[in-house]
């Protein structure tokens, strides 16, 4: 793109950026003021973070979508730092604590500049998901007791967990006004948090969770203040308190002690958990870009670095790409750095602008959204998704996750990729493997002549301790074009590499290229999952997983022989046709599985994971689909239940089609697309009767396929069964216009 038609285009999408740049501070207010809070250091340092942070990424960093300011990842070393060095002094403590911010910050601008961006993929996948939970199982054990107005309670995650049930005694024990209204307010905060995600209206979908938990804290002050007319019955220390003259209250971190060896340990800590928090958050955000932009990470490492340190200077915390409020921002049209910017300005306008209101929120609320942020990162189905990929990935997601909570992150990552080691060496029954290969080079590509297809080797292993092999021989590759990775001459492919390899047929995929992964079929696999570890050599019995057909399995399958149908119930990861649609462009598609085919496989259905945003905004969705090949084309549209507001419960670029003579129709659907007049041709009376006379679809044409879906969850039997007479009567009507 040149320059003119670029300057054109950034104008042009300012306002939806500055849209999204504000929705984002709704959700980065909170989150700020509540992670500064979890960390023991002033709230206004998690705004300062972000506005710091968020106005110089958007003009040196490499990413165009990531959002950045405080993380949840660095809590537990913030709170552990700011407790500590100062000798029980909080605010000494937190002087200290900014030193070795900045110091971190300088650290991880020369990780960029040394491009040291790769070192994320030494870090096995499940340890860093237990890393995360570890971290979730922190903030969930402190906040807990903040979220029921208790403040006294401190010791080790693990004791914080304990002495909840204590907490709630004391709380049923001293049940005054005084007591039970911020508890009560804590947990009607919390419920909003997990209640919100039910609520599709786009009146109340515009205002995000967390600002709903503001708003009801600051209102219930304002009620005890103009309606009850007394005052109002918290406690001073449950109460957030900003500087009088933000501005003119910034601190200077203090140096006195950057020469001693908990201090070191602090800078190195930030610096680690920060710079793998960031990486990783990039790497999620990329996969949601409409656009399939790749970010140029040690370009953002180095703005983060350079953020991080001014953060530290004037007072802030550390400064990392975050993945909540990135995801927030993709899904409200942000498109370009410019609405990074702009969530930092929004921010230091309410700090300035509305210092009274902020003071209002009571600190029970914010607890409850770290709670339920905790939550997120630590719930069980995390493991139990790890489960269905091996036992032996839920085992170094325990390893790590209980090392890291009983002897600190930087403890426990290094005891993941031990456990990690380890278990590799158990299942292939060798060390030498790994051993006698680990230095060697093991990865051969070249472009071949007759075809042009870039054509990669690899051999020995491929784990996480030599991905950057293969990936930095992968990323020489262009998008568009035709790569086969060939795995025959290797005797073990690991759980990280697989995931990896995943990410990488989706971007050659979206990118219209081709991603081919052949020599895998000798290798045995202890899981039907798709990312699960490959090898040559017996599977240990210890991490087999039984192959068991569910009620519903069963069913599908009688389903599928009473039609003379093909049925498979194993997971693939190979949903490439799927990335043909306007639904999966700002979503990711894990795996498809449950498929029945029809014999001329015109009708495909099948179930369908998948997910919007990522990490802890992430939320994985299993639903059905039924793909429909027609043998011709048909203009493309999107037609799906219109909301009370006249719009689409997505973001689409059509605008709503109407008929005058169909008013009716028009005002129950959305129908939209590129081609308004051959869209109106098609729907003639007879095809708006039958969407008007059956239940709602979510039907979207690319012109020679359908894609139809019920509802956002998997289907019943019966409901599967609806779904294929509904695709049959509109097949019927198509074929019919189609031969006239």
């Amino acid at each position: 793109m040149n320059k003119p038609s670029a300057i054109k285009t950034f104008i042009g999408d300012l306002p939806k950026n500055l849209f999204a740049g504000f929705v984002v501070s709704l959700v980065a207010l909170p989150l700020g003021l509540g992670l500064a809070i979890a960390s023991e250091a002033p709230p206004i340092s998690g705004v300062i973070a972000a506005v710091v942070g968020g106005m110089v990424t958007a003009i040196l960093g490499g990413s165009q979508l990531t959002i950045t300011g405080p993380g949840n990842g660095l809590v537990i070393v913030l709170l552990s730092a700011i407790t500590t060095l100062g000798g029980g002094d909080l605010y000494q403590g937190y002087l200290f604590t900014l030193a070795a911010i900045v110091f971190a910050g300088t650290l991880m601008f020369l990780f960029g500049v040394f491009r040291l961006g790769a070192l994320s993929e030494f870090f096995p996948s499940s340890a860093l998901q237990g890393m995360l939970a570890a971290i979730g199982v922190g903030i969930l054990a402190k906040q807990l007791h903040v979220m029921l107005g208790i403040t006294s309670v401190s010791g080790t995650p693990l004791k914080l967990l304990l002495l909840v049930p204590s907490s709630i005694q004391q709380l049923y024990l001293n049940a005054s006004l005084e007591a039970l209204l911020p508890a009560g307010l804590g947990i009607v905060s919390l419920l909003i948090l997990v209640f919100y995600s039910r609520l599709r209206g786009p009146l109340f979908r515009f205002v995000p969770a967390p600002m709903w938990v503001v708003l009801v804290a600051v209102g219930l002050t304002y009620y005890f203040d103009l309606v009850v007319k007394s005052p109002y019955p918290v406690a001073e220390n449950l109460l957030i308190r900003l500087p009088e003259k933000v501005l003119n209250n910034l601190p200077f971190p203090d140096f006195s002690i950057l020469t001693t060896g908990p201090f070191i340990s602090t800078v190195f800590s930030i610096t680690l958990i920060a710079s793998i928090e960031s990486l990783l958050s990039i790497k999620a955000v990329d996969k949601l870009d409409p656009q399939k932009r790749r970010s140029n990470v040690n370009k953002d490492l180095r703005a983060l670095g350079i953020g991080t340190t001014l953060s530290g200077l004037v007072g802030g915390l550390n400064v990392v790409t975050v993945i909540a409020r990135s995801s927030v921002n993709v899904n409200n049209g942000g498109s370009n750095r410019s609405s990074n910017f702009a969530h930092a300005l929004f921010l230091l306008a309410f700090v300035l602008l509305f210092q009274d209101q902020i003071e209002r929120i009571a600190l029970p609320a914010l607890a409850a959204i770290l709670v339920f942020t905790g939550y997120r990162l630590a719930a069980p189905k995390n493991l139990l998704r790890i489960l269905t990929i091996g036992k032996e990935q839920a085992a170094i997601f325990g390893i790590t996750l209980i090392v890291t909570l009983t002897n600190g992150l930087i403890t426990g990552i290094g005891a993941g990729i031990l456990a990690t080691f380890l278990i590799h060496v158990a299942i292939n029954r060798s060390l030498f493997l790994f051993s006698r290969n680990w230095l060697k080079p093991n990865v051969l590509m070249y472009k071949e002549d007759e075809s042009g297809n870039y054509y990669v080797s690899v051999k020995s292993f491929s784990s996480f301790l030599n991905f950057y092999r293969l990936k930095g021989k992968l990323d020489e590759i262009p998008e568009s074009e035709h790569a086969i990775v060939d795995f025959s001459l290797c005797e073990f492919v690991d759980h990280t590499v697989m995931e990896g390899l995943n990410d990488y047929r989706r971007v050659f995929a979206r990118k219209g290229g081709v991603f081919e992964i052949i020599g895998l079929d000798a290798h045995g696999t202890d899981t039907q999952h798709p990312f699960a570890i490959r090898k040559t050599l017996p599977s240990n019995d210890f991490f087999k997983l039984g192959k068991n057909l569910t009620k519903r399995q069963i069913s599908l399958q009688k389903l599928a022989t009473v039609l003379d149908w093909e049925y498979r119930s194993e997971l693939t990861s190979d949903t490439k046709e799927l990335e043909r649609f306007d639904y999966f462009k700002t979503k990711v598609v894990n795996y498809q599985y449950n498929e029945l085919i029809s014999k001329d496989n015109q009708f495909h259905l099948f179930d369908l994971s998948y997910t919007e945003g990522a990490f802890i905004a992430k939320e994985d969705i299993k639903a059905s689909f039924l793909l429909v090949e027609l043998g011709y084309s048909i203009p493309k549209f999107i037609l799906d239940r219109e909301n009370f507001l006249g719009g689409l419960n997505e973001i689409t670029p059509y605008d709503d089609i109407d008929f005058s003579e169909f008013t009716d129709f028009s005002r129950r659907f959305f129908l939209g697309g590129e081609d308004a007049k051959s869209i109106r041709s098609l729907f003639n009376q007879e095809l708006v009767f039958f969407f008007e006379s059956h239940q709602y679809y979510r039907v979207e044409s690319i012109g020679n396929s359908l894609l139809i879906k019920r509802r956002t969850r998997l289907s019943s039997i019966q409901e599967v069964k609806s779904l294929l007479a509904f695709s049959n009567e509109l097949m019927a009507i198509l074929n019919t216009r189609n031969n006239a």
